[in-house]
Order: structure tokens, then sequence, then C-alpha cells
């Protein structure tokens, strides 16, 4: 697929990207060959093959689910400008 200045200039616009009318062709000529690309990229068959998240085979560590860290809820408390025993106290903004 071949994209000419006036399609390039529309996308510069729709992008809001200001492109000078110079290198309108030069981009005109790099879009085209991404889009070239992507075309061919389109005829590969993919049905059989799994989606991975890496290219090299390999497991996640995996971790207990247990808590950590915690219980500190008496020195936060302690920053807040005002505060009842567990939360903190902070003035209505929406009515």
């Amino acid at each position: 697929m071949s994209l000419n200045k006036a399609t390039v200039k529309k996308i510069a616009v729709l992008s809001r990207i200001n492109v000078p009318d110079e290198e309108l062709e030069g981009l005109a000529g790099e879009l085209s060959g991404i889009v070239d690309f992507i075309e061919q990229l389109k005829e590969v068959d993919t049905d059989d093959v799994e989606p991975m998240a890496s290219v090299a085979e390999m497991t996640l560590r995996q971790r207990k689910d247990e808590i950590t860290d915690g219980g500190y809820q008496d020195k936060i408390l302690e920053n807040a400008p005002k505060s009842d025993e567990e939360f903190y106290i902070v003035p209505k903004v929406v009515e």
C-alpha cells in the first residue's frame, strides 16, 4: 500500500504533529514501508502457535501469598491532620 503526501498530511493533522511540507515525501515513503511490512506479517499463519510472554522457554518464579508487612496503623494515623481511631478524616469535596 502506497501512501501519498495528502494522506500523510491528514495523518499528521489527526495525530496533532506538525510536519513541514518538505518532509512529507520522505515520511510518506517510510510509512508506506511500515504498512507494507504489516501487510506481509498478516500473511503468516499463526493458527497453531500458542501465545507466549517471551521467546525463551521459562516458567515464572512464584512465591507464597503471605502478608509480609503491615501493622503500622497507629504510625500512619499520626500523620493525619484529623482521624478517628481507625481512619483519616478528610473534608467533603463532592456534594
